[in-house]
């Protein structure tokens, strides 16, 4: 059988380009853009672009049909910090004129003391200042007559799947993440304007959502759930009620609801009996971070791994073929290899389907950057690969029980060699996919298929169409 490429799981920051289809009139001003970083941010990059496209500006797939590119930078890690600055270079020398925005903006000193040519620099979710700084740069000159915006807005993911951010912001003090000081506190969006959104995205054909923010479990927290007018009667702002209502839009099972950053707050077991309805898809991306108590306590982070692992029975007791994700850090300044080992061991009971690792970095401004007894960078590598070893061995396992059974998969791509799709346990970029390598010719993107699994491989799966 002929192998496609595998995809393993990788959560470093992505590189998406518009491709807008698009024919540019004569004259007419033309954006580039270059988007780095999390979902959160394609989101961002999508509303700014969505904007331009209203004010008349043409978008460019590349930088030298564009007057001028945007580049939506991530400012999480160090290592993201040097990828965004490369960013940046690179459209200077391949454009060379260059607004940027994003989480690194909030650091402006550091991107023009690297990139001085640049000509505008903003923060994250900071949409008129973006606009206004493309505007200097680049006139609008819109026809109105010719320069309409498509209904659903200009997206960077594939038609049939498009990331719903519910809210901005998160309310933790994590000491290794400087995001609440990039994004500020936590604030929800209302409850029916995500749902008239999520509604228009299913209209234009939209298959599968996937539900982001910084912390999906709080939402509402912070506009003490209030109530919104919906479909004649009121909805909640909660997560639970949201997502009831969010699977409802889908008639016959053809919309998949995924949520992704579920912090384990006690009221995420209501979530499971949806995904065991079929309302939502059984699925739970849930930042664990690590398992030993104290290494969460330097992290200021619940220590409750014992409790956790009750929870992931609970969950699975109601609904069996739940999936679960999740996100750790190795090497987190005064872990021992005793800490280190207890992780390992409770990734041996708790059995994740999906695993993502990073080893500890220094992020300007996190307080964890002060905690004594940082671990070396050979220890880091090593634990790392030690853990990765063994998150590799359970998704082996996992998935080789799931040969001779079928399932329901979504396509992404087809071309002449194969079909690319995904089961319900799969996040488009993070984690495995399904190849199909036969029988696959009358197959299109968003397509919801039945397959038989027929192999298996550390994180992909082969199947045949039924």
């Amino acid at each position: 059988m002929r192998r496609m490429s595998q995809n393993p799981p990788n959560l470093r920051p992505d590189l998406a380009r518009a491709h807008v289809p698009d024919e540019r009139r004569e004259g007419q001003p033309t954006i580039g853009m270059v988007s780095l970083g999390c979902p959160k941010a394609l989101v961002d990059s999508e509303r700014i672009l969505t904007r331009l496209r209203a004010e008349g500006y043409a978008i460019s797939p590349d930088y030298k049909g564009a007057d001028a590119v945007i580049v939506n930078t991530c400012g999480f890690l160090d290592s993201a910090k040097a990828e965004s600055l490369d960013a940046i270079g690179e459209a200077l020398r391949e454009n060379g004129r260059v607004i940027v925005t994003g989480c690194l903006g909030a650091e402006p000193d550091y991107i023009t003391g690297a990139h001085p040519k640049v000509l505008a620099v903003t923060g994250p979710h900071q949409y008129e200042s973006v606009l206004d700084a493309v505007h200097t740069a680049v006139p609008p000159a819109p026809d109105p007559f010719i320069d309409l915006l498509p209904a659903s807005g200009v997206t960077l993911t594939p038609r049939h799947y498009s990331y719903l951010k519910i809210s901005e912001g998160c309310n933790h003090k994590c000491k290794f993440c400087i995001i609440p000081d990039m994004r500020g506190r936590l604030v929800s969006r209302p409850a029916h304007a995500i749902l008239r959104e999520a509604e228009k995205l299913v209209e234009a054909g939209v298959k599968e959502l996937l539900v982001i923010s910084q912390d999906t479990s709080a939402y509402g927290v912070d506009r003490k759930h209030d109530l919104s007018p919906w479909k004649g009667g009121e909805v909640r702002a909660h997560i639970i009620d949201l997502a009831r209502e969010l699977g409802r839009l889908g008639a016959g099972g053809e919309l998949w609801v995924r949520l992704h950053y579920v912090y384990p707050y006690p009221h995420v077991r209501d979530l499971v009996p949806l995904m065991a309805e079929g309302l939502i898809l059984p699925y739970l991306d849930i930042p664990f971070q690590h398992a030993h108590p104290d290494t969460l306590k330097r992290m200021a982070r619940p220590a409750a791994a014992a409790k956790t692992l009750d929870e992931i029975a609970a969950w699975r007791r109601d609904c069996p073929d739940i999936t679960l994700r999740s996100t750790f850090i190795v090497g987190y300044p005064g872990e021992t290899e005793e800490e280190f080992q207890t992780l390992l061991d409770w990734l041996d009971e708790a059995q994740l389907d999906r695993v993502g690792c990073f080893q500890y970095e220094n992020v300007k401004g996190a307080r964890s950057n002060d905690l004594p007894d940082h671990v070396a960078p050979e220890v880091k590598q090593e634990r790392w690969d030690r853990f990765m070893e063994k998150a590799q061995a359970i998704s082996e396992a996992k998935l080789a029980a799931k040969v001779g059974r079928t399932m329901r998969v979504i396509v992404d791509e087809v071309d002449e060699e194969g079909a690319t799709c995904r089961t319900m346990a799969d996040a488009p970029e993070i984690d495995g996919n399904l190849f199909i390598d036969e029988g696959f010719e009358g197959l299109a993107p968003g397509d919801f298929v039945t397959v038989t699994v027929d192999e298996a491989g550390e994180y992909d799966l082969w199947g045949r169409v039924d």
